[in-house]
């Protein structure tokens, strides 16, 4: 190469390079200026695990969306029939199952970091430029260049090759919807134990009403004997006046009673999605029914079938995936970019240019933030292991506690069923002394309630009998299709 003393002069002189000089300046601003190409796509850049969700059914089944409109029809309603609608317009069962879309939301934006990100656009580019605010100063050459323009066409692509942070987020959220959907079968299951607690009770308050409004006959029949033998002259004003004295009392206890069944009926109603002010009626009565089970056997189907045990379990691992993947941030990345494009002064006079990258990414120091995902990550680790043995325990102790309820409702049925026998026996015998004027009505009111107490603890025992089945399948985890078979319920 010649010294550039040496450097013969072209013909032409300067105006020979001023096109050459023009050409470089322009690339040179164009370089600086990033023109040519449209913003590259974000970099991936880990930011800690990915959250383990805390999906939890809900305890409250007592809402929910109602559906349609109320109609003159009186509605007969089955305990299958509740059940059907319970699973379909519970508030419980709707929000779960948004809490599943969530999750499987959040599932895909982690999958999105690891899925090729693709985009392509448009530049029209105009400029003129002042070369002196570049330092630019040539003898000979005008300080202002332009204007011109030219036009880029071009698509953007890149790709995660290696990102151990991402892919950890990915298998810890595919987790957490395993977990959310575990979580919305377990608020079936409360809901069914919701709805089929609302429908026992509205049939217990109903058979309450019904026992009532037969001591209330029992009671106005006596009045009336009681006022026919005054006039007759075989008793005395004071029975008459205790007679009507009893007879108010069981009427008031009759219309409070009612009152109680028209407000448990609202309770189901709400439970269930019923149009407002839909009257309705149930078709079940939920008769006594032996059911004989071994408690370790329970206590085995326990484990196998409750979904919400199952769901921590699966929340464990979540969070066990979370911290390896805050682990994980110490590790390089891998990130590829491509972009392809026509570039030219029009797209008709234009030609093709790409350009292709491939890079690692290495952590060096990144200010605590991974120790602290990490320390984070551990501690929703433990959490997560201490509910999963808190709700073993819990477990345990709903299917014992159903378990024991179970046996004592079901020999309190048999000992207030006969109870009830024998106070019926002593009201009639004691009926049959007043009307031969053996004795005054104070054994009469005195047999009308006992009976009245045996009539409750009968009814009260065959409730408890029926709630503690209905428990038993909840906590069995299979209250959708134990209910039905717990109660007997015919198809």
């Amino acid at each position: 190469m010649k010294p550039v003393s040496q450097i013969v002069p072209l013909p032409g002189g300067m105006n020979l390079l001023k096109p050459v000089v023009k050409a470089s300046l322009v690339s040179l601003l164009a370089l600086r200026a990033g023109w040519g190409q449209l913003p590259p796509p974000p970099q991936a850049v880990p930011n800690g695990p990915a959250p383990v969700i805390q999906q939890r059914a809900i305890l409250s089944a007592g809402g929910s969306v109602p559906s349609g409109q109320a109609t003159a029809e009186t509605l007969r309603i089955s305990l299958r029939d509740a059940l059907q609608r319970g699973l379909k317009y519970n508030l419980g069962v709707l929000t779960n199952q948004d809490s599943v879309d969530l999750a499987s939301a959040e599932r895909r934006r982690t999958l999105a970091a690891l899925l090729p990100n693709i985009y392509a656009g448009a530049t029209q580019h105009s400029l003129q430029a002042d070369l002196a605010v570049f330092g630019l100063s040539i003898p000979g050459f005008p300080s202002v260049v332009g204007p011109f323009g030219y036009q880029d066409v071009r698509a953007f692509a890149q790709q995660t090759v290696f990102d151990r942070p991402s892919l950890r987020n990915l298998q810890s959220s595919t987790e957490s919807v395993r977990a959310a959907k575990l979580s919305a079968e377990s608020a079936r299951n409360l809901v069914v134990q919701a709805v089929s607690n609302a429908y026992l009770q509205v049939i217990t308050d109903s058979a309450r009403a019904v026992a009532i409004q037969a001591e209330v006959e029992t009671a106005q029949a006596l009045l009336d004997r009681a006022t026919d033998q005054k006039k007759a002259g075989t008793v005395a004003g004071i029975d008459v006046l205790r007679a009507d004295v009893q007879f108010r009392t069981e009427k008031q206890r009759l219309l409070a009673q009612k009152n109680q069944v028209e407000k448990d009926k609202l309770v189901l109603a709400r439970a269930i999605g019923l149009p407002t002010g839909q009257n309705f009626q149930l078709t079940d009565s939920l008769p006594f029914s032996p059911l004989d089970r071994a408690l370790d056997d329970l206590l085995k189907q326990a484990w196998e079938k409750r979904a919400d045990y199952r769901a921590a379990q699966m929340q464990v691992r979540a969070a066990e995936l979370a911290v390896q993947s805050a682990r994980s941030e110490r590790l390089p990345s891998v990130v590829v970019q491509a972009d392809y494009g026509d570039v030219g002064h029009t797209l008709a006079n234009s030609h093709g240019t790409y350009n292709f990258t491939a890079g690692v990414r290495v952590p060096l120091y990144a200010g605590g933030r991974i120790q602290t995902d990490i320390d984070q990550a551990e501690v929703t680790l433990r959490n997560r292991k201490n509910a999963v043995e808190e709700l073993r325990g819990r477990i345990d102790s709903d299917v014992r506690t159903a378990f024991l309820d179970l046996q004592s409702s079901a020999e309190q049925v048999s000992v207030a069923k006969g109870n009830a026998e024998l106070a019926g026996q002593t009201l009639t015998q004691a009926k049959d002394r007043f009307g031969a004027g053996v004795s005054d009505n104070i054994e009469v009111v005195q047999a009308q309630q006992l009976l009245a107490a045996a009539n409750e603890n009968y009814i009260s025992s065959l409730s408890a009998y029926n709630a503690a089945k209905i428990a038993l399948a909840t906590a069995l985890g299979v209250a959708e299709e134990g209910v039905p078979q717990f109660l007997d319920l015919k198809p």
